[in-house]
């Protein structure tokens, strides 16, 4: 499921076309591109929770605002999401890259990859598409972007 979304973010991203494709189109050209029927499913029931994530009373604490949270992590999450994910995180929130909505949303897209261990690479990724479906996130994803694209002698994340 990831590399559907890698796939789709990576050929949408940039393009100056329509974002929103038919779905039926967007289900054949992936299976075109040789992905599998369920997994295509998966990935993009993924990106429709995403996008109700930014509209849903249902998780109360996606709409409470909260400057200077701390993130306490379950040992389910710590199984998930390792040292260098959890710190990384901790980074971009504290260089205001996300803020504690938005890490929450990471970390609900994050679950729902159903991978049961995440690198660095993969959250970068997540958080990434994440900012892109967020209304009014464009300068934080340029940020993003250059944290994923910048040089090896750069920051240390």
């Amino acid at each position: 499921m990831f590399d559907i979304l890698m796939y789709l973010f990576e050929n949408y991203i940039h393009n100056e076309s329509e974002v929103y494709v038919e779905q039926n189109e967007l289900t054949k050209e992936l299976e075109r591109a040789g992905f599998n029927h369920d997994e295509i499913y998966k990935a993009l029931n993924w990106l429709e929770q995403l996008a109700d994530l930014q509209h849903s009373d249902e998780i109360p604490y996606l709409n409470a605002r909260a400057d200077h949270s701390i993130r306490i992590y379950s040992q389910e999450e710590c199984e998930v999401l390792d040292l260098e994910c959890r710190s990384f995180l901790m980074f971009v929130e504290r260089i205001g890259v996300i803020d504690s909505t938005t890490r929450e949303m990471v970390i609900d897209r994050i679950f729902a990859l159903e991978k049961s261990i995440i690198t660095l690479e993969d959250l970068k990724w997540v958080i990434l598409m994440v900012l892109f479906n967020v209304p009014g996130k464009e300068k934080a994803f340029a940020q993003m972007e250059d944290l994923i694209f910048e040089e090896p002698n750069g920051l240390l994340h």
